[in-house]
């Protein structure tokens, strides 16, 4: 395999215009650099980037991050493997924070039944108060979804309780209009969960993690999603892809999957990442005023 990142510029070796939209830029693994990270990805050609938390204190650093960069979004919320550490004073302040006009999502939440740091009933009521929070406030919902190898439990749960919460319904219609009221992070899973997901109107966001033996079902799905509806992510500090540091990912990177992205769709990586910025968007709302 190569060990070169992929050419991903408009063919004049000038960066493409890109979003990241996941990356944890608030882990304590960039606490000493941060803003030579987010720097770095500015000059690369990203434009937007995400910061999900994944627990209460979390979701705060990803807050105060964004009200330094104006160019950054938060989301807040409980993670999976949180699930059974969040108690009532935490999600008292997650809803606070939630009410944020500079957090634009909520999560990361979902469910992992690969490695069940939380019992499997309390992931799902936790997923179940984010989806319900993610109603209330009309912003989407980020979904992580992981299965053991070989299984697809955890995707068979998560749209059972994408319908039991009534997501397509009149109530998400009325909050999201036409925009996707929950995004699928780091796509995992068969072609048949994704085919599903874009029938629920969702959105899906392509990580590192294609690369991946075992995820190949990745590449079918990429061609399916709907372009207002497709996003690309680092997933940052993990799930680097093929040609960046091992050690830790970082948003500079999402131009390696996103020119892997432009080969399934089979397009130029320019009109890709003009692609990607619109569905990001279109999803989490347009940039506002700068703070630094």
């Amino acid at each position: 395999m190569s060990t070169s990142p992929p050419s991903f510029d408009g063919g004049l070796g000038l960066p493409v215009r890109l979003i990241d939209s996941h990356s944890h830029l608030q882990s304590d693994r960039f606490k000493q650099d941060a803003d030579l990270v987010i720097g770095a990805a500015r000059l690369a050609g990203v434009e937007r980037i995400l910061v999900p938390g994944w627990n209460v204190e979390s979701s705060r650093r990803a807050l105060a991050l964004c009200e330094r960069f104006g160019w950054l979004d938060a989301a807040v919320g409980v993670h999976p493997h949180d699930a059974a550490s969040a108690d009532e004073a935490a999600w008292t302040e997650i809803v606070a924070l939630a009410a944020n006009p500079r957090v634009v999502a909520v999560g990361e939440t979902g469910l992992d039944f690969d490695r069940v740091f939380s019992p499997i009933e309390v992931q799902l009521a936790n997923l179940r108060r984010n989806l319900a929070l993610a109603l209330a406030t009309g912003k989407p919902a980020i979904l992580h979804c992981r299965s053991s190898a070989g299984r697809r439990d955890a995707q068979d749960a998560l749209l059972a309780e994408l319908d039991m919460a009534g997501v397509g319904a009149p109530a998400w219609a009325a909050a999201f209009g036409s925009r996707p009221p929950a995004v699928v992070h780091s796509f995992s899973g068969p072609v048949d969960f994704g085919r599903e997901a874009i029938a629920r109107g969702l959105a899906i966001s392509f990580s590192g993690l294609v690369y991946r033996a075992g995820e190949e079902a990745a590449a079918e799905v990429a061609a399916l999603v709907p372009e207002n509806r497709l996003l690309v992510e680092t997933d940052s500090p993990y799930l680097s892809p093929p040609g960046a540091p091992r050690r830790r990912n970082e948003p500079e990177w999402v131009r390696i999957t996103a020119a892997w992205l432009a080969d399934q769709r089979a397009t130029s990586p320019a009109a890709c990442g003009e692609a990607l910025i619109r569905s990001y968007e279109g999803t989490f709302g347009p940039e506002r005023a700068t703070a630094g």
